[in-house]
């Protein structure tokens, strides 16, 4: 059984920092292509990142050069850095794996 855990989520001022983890069982991440999703109140979920077997990462317009995305394999974990966070980055941020697999979703609340 595949399960996605996303977890490092919380209330930020704008201008500060967080990491995100998703952590998986049943499933290697190293083989898949993983993304972050988020969802902000009353919005649709939007691509934020993802990352592919070969490392290779794209990221949406709104967080280039914010955040980074990036996986520790031993760990089976991907990791979502967002550095200068902003208000409008508040939204439940949910980790993708295979397109079809998905996690519960972490808090982001970033305060103006």
């Amino acid at each position: 059984q595949v399960q996605l855990v996303e977890s490092g989520g919380g209330l930020v001022q704008a201008g500060g920092s967080l990491r995100l983890s998703c952590v998986a069982s049943g499933i290697s991440l190293s083989n898949s292509q993983v993304a972050w999703y988020r969802q902000a109140p009353g919005k649709q979920r939007e691509f934020v990142a993802h990352i592919i077997t070969d490392g290779s990462t794209n990221y949406a317009d709104a967080v280039k050069g914010r955040f980074t995305i990036s996986r520790d394999n031993a760990k089976n974990t991907v990791y979502l850095q967002m550095n200068s966070l902003k208000p409008e980055d508040t939204a439940v941020y949910y980790c993708n794996c295979r397109v079809f697999y998905w996690g519960k979703g972490t808090l982001v609340t970033v305060s103006a």
